[in-house]
């Protein structure tokens, strides 16, 4: 246990140190709170420049932050930021936040569409209001801010900056009791998960990785919150989890590592961590799997201590 423990110790300092997201310029969509914000601020402590490419500039009566208190927090852990007010389904917005983040910090390298709509309503009872929602800033959000970001990553591939472009969105599972229920907002984040698969091939020339990160269990968030107004994060996950994978991932080389369907925990197992207690609210909790998870697969689900 003690050598694990130690292995563990070792690849994380090891990832930490190997990386230089120094000067590397990251744009996340929808940073302004939650996993796009913590995966901000484990790079921003690295000294990378942050774009928070969010709509939130006046606070939400019930979800704390915006792009500008966002943008504080960056610079505090030791990056630079730009707080950019974007609408991920507008191209004229998105365009601007690409051009002010070139002219400020003189490319991308990394882009993170984390941006999402989520309503959990089955065929019935979803109007298609919701339904071009959560499509139009899912999946087409995804597919035009990276479109638009690509000149740029291209140009940071050519000076061998080793970018990247991280989804968050599930593995391409197709069966039936991932959909059902709530079709809509599934098919929008699998079309995320399209983008990756495509992307990938597409963009490998260029020596880009396009890779997707999901969580294994659920992610106790402020948007989690409303969802569970009383469960104070019991079965949950701390963000944590989801921005050290993420740095993780985004740590590999571009050009061999591409196309992935990483789920947290895995991923950070693979890397050597072993101590997940300090990832979970309450450690010994029954994790609640995250959509797209098949629990029969993961030990977390089957040897729980509850």
């Amino acid at each position: 246990v003690l050598r694990a423990l130690d292995h563990s110790h070792h690849s994380l300092e090891s990832m930490s140190s190997n990386t230089g997201f120094r000067g590397k310029t990251v744009i996340i969509t929808g940073a302004s709170r939650g996993i796009g914000k913590a995966i901000g601020l484990r790079l921003a402590k690295d000294g990378a420049n942050i774009v928070i490419a969010a709509k939130t500039t006046t606070p939400h009566p019930k979800l704390p932050g915006t792009i500008y208190t966002a943008a504080e927090e960056m610079e505090k852990a030791g990056g630079k930021a730009l707080a950019c007010v974007v609408d991920v389904r507008d191209e004229v917005s998105i365009q601007k936040c690409v051009n002010d983040t070139v002219a400020k910090f003189g490319g991308i390298d990394i882009l993170i569409n984390n941006a999402s709509a989520i309503s959990l309503t089955d065929t019935e009872k979803t109007d298609m209001k919701r339904y071009d929602l959560m499509h139009s800033i899912n999946t087409r959000g995804t597919y035009l801010f990276t479109k638009l970001c690509l000149p740029h990553l291209i140009e940071s591939a050519r000076r061998g900056r080793n970018p990247h472009v991280l989804m968050n969105s599930p593995p391409l599972v197709m069966e039936p009791r991932h959909f059902a229920g709530h079709v809509a907002y599934t098919m929008a984040k699998v079309g995320m998960s399209m983008c990756v698969l495509g992307m990938a091939e597409d963009f490998k020339e260029y020596g880009i990785a396009v890779n997707a990160i999901w969580p294994l269990t659920v992610i106790w968030t402020a948007a989690t919150d409303l969802f569970h107004p009383d469960n104070n994060g019991r079965g949950c996950r701390k963000v944590d989890i989801m921005s050290d994978a993420a740095y993780g991932m985004l740590s590999k080389p571009g050009g061999s590592y591409t196309g992935n369907f990483e789920i947290d925990e895995t991923f950070l197992r693979k890397e050597g961590v072993t101590d997940f207690d300090k990832y979970a609210f309450y450690p010994g909790d029954s994790f609640m799997p995250d959509f797209m998870i098949d629990t029969t697969k993961y030990e977390t689900f089957n040897s729980s201590k509850l």
